[in-house]
């Protein structure tokens, strides 16, 4: 079955094209490692919420956009194995810099339980 990773990212507005550069570059990298599908999906219409929405899950300033994002693997076995293949390949230091505050950027994994 396959296997999601998901993630939420504030990006400063004036880094759109930045941002959207690394995640070229960082697709073709996932894509070695077995991806099937990378989703990066710029905040267009992101509200506020009464208890809790999208812009409070990361802090995102007044400047920011909400970037909201996901790489689907055949399976969570491809999925580790590229986290690990991560942790020594050299492309990932040659990147250019993040254009965002890693620190608030949320991710997780996620087993598909319906498919439509």
């Amino acid at each position: 079955m396959s296997y999601v990773q998901g993630f939420l990212i504030p990006v400063p507005r004036k880094n759109k094209e930045a941002y959207r550069e690394m995640a070229e570059l960082s697709g073709t990298v996932f894509k070695e490692y077995g991806a099937l599908r990378i989703v990066e999906c710029w905040g267009d219409s992101v509200p506020d919420g009464k208890v809790t929405d999208f812009k409070r899950a990361v802090k995102a300033q007044d400047d920011e956009a909400v970037v909201f994002s996901w790489i689907e693997w055949p399976d969570k076995a491809t999925c580790d194995a590229a986290a690990q293949r991560m942790e020594s390949d050299p492309r990932w230091k040659e990147m250019p810099e993040m254009p965002f505050d890693g620190m608030r950027m949320i991710w997780a994994g996620f087993e598909p339980i319906f498919e439509s």
